[in-house]
């Protein structure tokens, strides 16, 4: 079983013990999804202070070669990339957690 956390269960962990229609909850995290999708399409970065900061990033072109054909150059062309820094507050939880623990793909 994966460890990964989904929407839905997203989704189910703000609907559980609340007032709110799960159907409601579902569009208002959907929604922030679309916007933050939207927002780095735009190239813009997002900032969500005590969590962290999504930035696009420039990769440079390079060339790179196939594995099956190590004989012939690839070009890899320049790209737009997301990366992810983690605020303070996450960094700080992230001590405690015990990496033995934790199955890395």
């Amino acid at each position: 079983m994966s460890n990964n956390l989904t929407k839905r269960q997203i989704v189910q962990s703000i609907y559980e013990g609340k007032n709110y229609k799960q159907e409601d909850v579902r569009k208002i995290v959907q929604e922030t999804l679309d916007i933050i999708r939207d927002a780095l399409i735009d190239g813009r970065n997002i900032e969500l202070r005590k969590f962290g900061v999504f930035e696009i990033q420039d990769r440079k072109a390079r060339v790179g070669r196939n594995p099956n054909k190590p004989e012939t150059d690839v070009m890899i062309p320049r790209r737009a990339v997301v990366k992810f820094k983690a605020g303070k507050e996450l960094k700080e939880g992230l001590t405690s957690l015990d990496l033995d623990a934790i199955e890395f793909s």
